[in-house]
């Protein structure tokens, strides 16, 4: 029995940077525009309302609207920081998925542009663009056929034959 071999894991989730910080930037602007969403429909719909409260012994008379800003202020600057904190560790962790793939299809792409046929690419469980690595490895297949052929070819014909199935 052969022992198991520990699952590969990234220890940096910060791979591409302009990339993920892109990403997460977005989020967080969806995040910031859904709160001051609902502070501005929460406003407008109370405008037409009035609230009586007691303050210092002294009843005042207010709009809704105005007497409801600053809690509803507090509140969803409150809820913008907690969850923005939450989309920024999720997205980070999403755009890890994303980006950790493209950032190896860039090192094998390079591997592949110095002549470096021999190796295939591997993406973790859970990791995007699985069906693009399928494709690649296939093409990468598919080129070392037609390089070993060319290799074991007993003519300069049959080499020429082997070249001309590559499009330039």
């Amino acid at each position: 029995m052969s022992p198991k071999r520990p699952r590969s894991q990234r220890r940096n989730y910060y791979i591409d940077k302009d990339f993920q910080t892109k990403f997460i930037l977005k989020f967080c602007s969806l995040v910031a525009l859904g709160s001051l969403l609902t502070v501005a429909l929460i406003y407008w719909l109370a405008r037409h309302s009035t609230t009586v409260g007691i303050a210092q012994g002294r009843v005042a008379v207010h709009s809704t609207a105005e007497y409801l800003l600053p809690l509803l202020l507090q509140t969803v600057f409150v809820e913008l920081v907690i969850v923005s904190l939450a989309a920024i560790a999720m997205t980070l962790f999403v755009s890890h998925k994303i980006a950790g793939p493209l950032h190896r299809f860039k090192m094998m792409l390079a591997k592949l542009g110095d002549g470096d046929f021999s190796s295939s690419m591997k993406l973790r469980d859970g990791d995007q663009l699985q069906q693009v690595a399928v494709a690649y490895n296939e093409a990468v297949e598919k080129i070392n056929g037609k390089i070993k052929t060319a290799k074991n070819a007993s003519s300069l014909d049959e080499v020429k034959k082997t070249l001309n199935t590559f499009k330039t």
